[in-house]
């Protein structure tokens, strides 16, 4: 007991010097003047590697979150957890009888797309176990989920990717992600792995075709689009894609698009105009067209990602998941959120087939 009272009556007492440090004399002040200076020290000292951190362009993970318009952690569902558009994934069928005419149906088939949980990269993922008749893929509305704008946007996608690239595909085409209005080549960004053998992976950003105007193949070498020979991806293996793209829809050659894989930059398509031309309201962010594998932490951006985000990004991929709490809290604009009904109402009987050479859109 007599230990802890003095112990106490000590504590005390630095506690008063500490509240008036000019007041002491003699060695305790000598004591406390030292201590203040090692204060002053340790303070200056992280306040200057705050400083070299801000200087040297260290990443903000929170100005990555703030900069993310629609993610999807496939933990729980299909369903996106963040968004201010319609977060519901929906699914697009060919009309049977209608050439170039579709059908709009509000749910997904369950059997081919399903959630695996704890197989994700952080937490669970979406995992596609086959592909869908009548050339059918799910989309999310882009309209509230995207930072398009029709005089000129930028932005970036990410999602991570588990598949064997030349095993597991069965269709000659098969994009993990496509956005776009009437097709890849008709106003499209994405990233799809072609019918080659072994297969490559190739990024496309290709402008919306006029009217009247024939567009440009995917196999002229003026197309704009990185290819990548021989992906050669395995099943045991994740991996990280990003696209990244400024100033589309400006009217000027100014235009770049870049894919980044596992947090290297590959290849560009830059120097050019580039316009996607969409009517947001029927446009689609189109996922898992034709794939077979798992997907996971799937999110688009309102900036083109630096390559030192999209690096930081990769090394933590589970960096996005705050925004699930955050989206729990609140709920979408009523000024941009869009019912499902409103959605496939806007879609439906617009879309115009864009062909590629085996048919597909």
């Amino acid at each position: 007991m007599a230990r802890i009272f003095f112990t106490i009556l000590f504590v005390a007492a630095t506690t008063l010097v500490r509240a008036e440090p000019q007041a002491p004399t003699g060695d305790v002040a000598s004591r406390v003047e030292n201590k203040l200076k090692t204060t002053r020290t340790r303070d200056s000292i992280f306040s200057e590697l705050r400083n070299k951190a801000v200087v040297s362009g260290r990443v903000d993970e929170n100005n990555i979150r703030k900069a993310v318009t629609f993610y999807a952690s496939f933990d729980e569902s299909i369903k996106a957890d963040y968004g201010a558009g319609e977060r519901a994934s929906h699914t697009r069928f060919n009309h049977p009888t209608e050439k170039g005419q579709f059908i709009f149906e509000k749910d997904i088939n369950e059997k081919v797309f399903t959630i695996a949980k704890s197989k994700g990269i952080a937490g669970g993922a979406l995992e596609v176990v086959d592909v869908l008749d009548k050339n059918g893929r799910i989309f999310y509305p882009a309209k509230g989920n995207i930072a398009f704008k029709k005089d000129g946007w930028s932005g970036s996608v990410s999602m991570w990717c588990k598949t064997d690239s030349d095993k597991l595909l069965k269709t000659k085409f098969c994009d993990p992600v496509q956005i776009t209005q009437k097709g890849a080549n008709n106003g499209g960004l994405w990233f799809d792995f072609n019918d080659a053998k072994p297969r490559d992976l190739r990024h496309g950003a290709f402008s919306m075709i006029p009217d009247g105007q024939k567009g440009i193949g995917e196999d002229d070498p003026k197309a704009p689009m990185v290819r990548v020979s021989g992906i050669g991806w395995k099943a045991n293996d994740w991996h990280h894609v990003v696209l990244t793209f400024k100033n589309l829809d400006t009217g000027k050659p100014d235009a770049l698009t870049a894919i980044y894989i596992d947090g290297k930059l590959i290849g560009e398509v830059k120097d050019r105009a580039i316009a996607m031309g969409w009517d947001i309201e029927k446009a689609g962010i189109y996922i898992a067209i034709n794939y077979i594998g798992l997907l996971d932490e799937f999110a688009l951006f309102d900036k083109a990602l630096t390559g030192e985000e999209v690096s930081h990004l990769h090394k933590n991929p589970e960096l996005l998941s705050p925004l699930k709490k955050k989206a729990a809290l609140e709920n979408p604009p009523a000024s941009t959120a869009i019912t499902s009904e409103e959605v496939l109402r806007g879609l439906k009987d617009f879309y115009r087939k864009t062909a590629r050479p085996d048919g597909s859109f």
